[in-house]
């Protein structure tokens, strides 16, 4: 059947075609993105390209904006969509802005006696609720590697937890997960990292100790190590990385591990 779906999607695809020079240079960025099969590669080289024309990067003055850095943070931000469906995931923003550094940001909260303080804080990312996304663009380029660190994954999980309402590190679940178990599992190791701060603020914990401030930034978190460095967080916390291997239906550690197995390069860093 003749679909405008469809119609519209290729019209796009054939309006901005990438080059095959500039796909490797994006794909040498993006080593995380190593081992992923001809299929999945070719889904998020046109994700990427579709994620462009639906959403607007304004970039401030300091960021210099060109295709390949574009493309860049397009695929960052669909690889957790890569086996999700079709369905619209990053539904209720249509920006990105683009700061050149860190920024300032008001920050308000009320403890438990009921007092509220409000104060600056320098951040490297928000994402706001039926807003825009807010990323500096250091924080862009650093991301893409096995460090365990994905700004763009991290800011862009906030909007899939916005999917239910407010953000509270529950997304929208499918149908063969339980509630009852991600919340068990994901407060379970909320609440360790946790008791690890309690007793040293400065404890070397196995992922960043940001997971602990409160559960939003626990799945946000746990979502960029889940892509960025699943072998930490399946040795910290392997019922979190298997809730989030529901979740967004991948393996990054098999993909890593076979890695580290046949690829000369990833043998001689491991």
């Amino acid at each position: 059947m003749w679909s405008l779906s469809a119609w519209r999607r290729q019209r796009i695809l054939a309006k901005h075609p990438i080059a095959d020079d500039l796909w490797q240079r994006v794909r040498h960025h993006l080593s995380f993105l190593d081992g992923i099969s001809t299929e999945e590669e070719r889904w998020l080289r046109e994700a990427g390209v579709l994620f462009l024309d639906q959403k607007h990067l304004t970039a401030l003055p300091g960021v210099e904006l060109h295709q390949e850095q574009r493309l860049l943070l397009a695929v960052q931000a669909q690889l957790p969509l890569l086996h999700l469906g079709d369905l619209n995931w990053y539904q209720g923003f249509h920006e990105i802005v683009l700061y050149p550094d860190d920024f300032l940001s008001p920050q308000r909260h009320r403890d438990a006696s009921g007092v509220e303080h409000e104060w600056d804080g320098e951040h490297s990312g928000e994402a706001w609720q039926q807003g825009p996304i807010i990323l500096a663009w250091p924080g862009v380029m650093a991301s893409g590697g096995w460090e365990g660190y994905n700004l763009v994954i991290h800011e862009l999980a906030h909007k899939l937890d916005m999917l239910n309402g407010e953000a509270n590190g529950l997304p929208p679940l499918h149908a063969n997960m339980r509630v009852s178990d991600w919340a068990r599992i994901m407060q379970e190791a909320y609440d360790d990292l946790d008791r690890q701060l309690d007793r040293n603020p400065d404890a070397q914990t196995a992922i960043d100790p940001y997971a602990a401030e409160n559960p939003a930034e626990f799945f946000a978190v746990t979502s960029e190590y889940f892509f960025s460095a699943p072998d930490l967080l399946h040795e910290a916390y392997p019922q979190v990385y298997d809730q989030l291997k529901l979740f967004y239906r991948q393996d990054p550690l098999a993909r890593l591990r076979q890695l580290q197995a046949e690829d000369p390069v990833y043998q001689a860093h491991d």
